[in-house]
């Protein structure tokens, strides 16, 4: 091609933009359009049965799902089609608000399905739900804690952005059940009961800069239980096919090839062991069973990371050979990826763990390849020491807990990524 002609070649436009997008609710990750929300009425009245105080039986059928106390007394629901045009109120082509036949006007936007309050974008942005899924023992719960901690502390100023959870009553929970127990008592969460559904943890990464849409973080904390039970997925894996992204966590402990030889090199203080642990195919098998296999081709095109949990631990493997993995491995370097995803240091560690899973557990390896389009192989130790007798032997000290997320937004077009300089 001539100069001239690379010169006034016309750049490819980006596709325009929606004038709204589908909503997927972040408390019971049903998928909707903005057309069909229900608001809850802004006031009640004693006279007019349809805006008196009563029980909400979506919302509490929801609540009860997750041991939560009923609420009674609730303002009445309002339908859009039952109000006229004139009084509907949109903004960004999305609607927002509507005027009662009282003349008072209503802001709260509520799922359709399990009468949850909206957040105010959705709608207007794409609705972006990271799932964070894995085996009974994997250390979700931890990792959970470690990461949104980091994020807020740490990974958020190194992309102009903000993570804030969405409300006042997930601030609280989050502090009082997982943060302060683990970073400022030192004490290891217990496991997420299959009978004890934790409700979703909502966080929002939020950029300084109003171009980019903000992102959602619903972290869903399943118990790993679960994820092998066929029933209990179809109960409460809806979110996993709604999800944007998936953070899979595999703990080296499940595998069973590595299993003994981490427990014999680690000598008189092992740590923290449980005497079951699901196979970490298993779980895809079950996933397959549940929702992949009605996908296209039979496959998910979802991006997901593949994250290794407790990677502290696999210095009782390294060598200098490398037979497992070596002992100058990036996987035990601490790393920060600041305004991009350094791409080079994302081969290096992806290629690492690959390699390494594929040493010490090819069925899984070969199942991920066949029913997952689009997979990344992370290292993160959550704590950066395996705990004794459930309590942690030093300061929290995570390493490269942030990777997988921060491939995450790479892979969702909210960063970029750059190879090193």
């Amino acid at each position: 091609m001539s100069f001239l002609s690379n010169l006034f070649r016309r750049k490819p436009q980006a596709a325009p933009r929606p004038l709204f997008y589908d909503i997927v609710c972040p408390y019971c990750f049903s998928k909707f359009s903005p057309e069909e929300v229900v608001f809850r009425a802004s006031h009640h009245r004693e006279d007019d049965e349809d805006y008196a105080l009563g029980e909400d039986e979506l919302l509490n059928k929801y609540r009860e799902r997750f041991g939560l106390d009923s609420v009674h007394d609730m303002e009445a629901i309002l339908h859009p089609h039952d109000v006229p045009e004139e009084h509907r109120l949109y903004s960004d082509h999305v609607l927002t608000g509507l005027t009662d036949r009282y003349g008072e006007l209503t802001r709260h936007r509520l799922c359709p399905h399990c009468h949850n309050e909206l957040p105010v974008t959705a709608g207007k942005v794409p609705s972006n739900i990271i799932s964070i899924i894995g085996a009974s023992q994997a250390g979700k719960s931890v990792y959970m804690t470690s990461l949104i901690h980091t994020l807020q502390h740490v990974t958020a100023d190194h992309f102009d952005a903000a993570c804030m959870p969405l409300n006042a009553e997930i601030s609280r929970k989050f502090r009082s059940m997982y943060e302060e127990p683990l970073f400022e008592r030192g004490d290891l969460l217990t496991s997420t009961q299959k009978e004890k559904m934790q409700e979703p943890f909502i966080f929002q990464f939020v950029f300084k800069d109003e171009e980019k849409p903000p992102l959602t973080l619903v972290f869903f904390d399943v118990a790993g239980e679960g994820m092998v039970d066929q029933d209990y997925l179809g109960l409460h894996g809806q979110h996993i096919k709604n999800s944007a992204g998936i953070l899979f966590m595999v703990d080296p402990l499940q595998i069973r090839s590595i299993r003994e030889r981490i427990k014999i090199n680690l000598g008189d203080k092992p740590g923290e062991w449980v005497s079951q642990y699901d196979e970490p195919r298993d779980v895809v098998l079950t996933m397959f069973g549940d929702f992949i296999a009605y996908q296209d081709k039979g496959k998910t095109d979802i991006p997901t990371a593949v994250v290794l949990t407790k990677s502290d631990m696999l210095t009782a493997l390294a060598d200098e050979e490398g037979t497992y993995i070596k002992t100058n491995s990036n996987i035990f370097n601490p790393m920060e990826h600041r305004k991009y995803m350094d791409l080079d240091e994302f081969a290096n560690i992806d290629g690492e763990v690959r390699r390494f899973i594929e040493k010490v557990d090819k069925p899984f390896k070969g199942t991920m390849d066949v029913y997952f389009t689009d997979t990344a192989y992370f290292a993160v130790s959550a704590l950066g020491s395996n705990p004794v007798e459930q309590k942690l032997q030093g300061l929290v000290s995570p390493i490269r807990v942030d990777e997988p997320f921060i491939w995450l937004l790479y892979k969702l077009q909210y960063i970029e990524g750059r190879e090193s300089q």
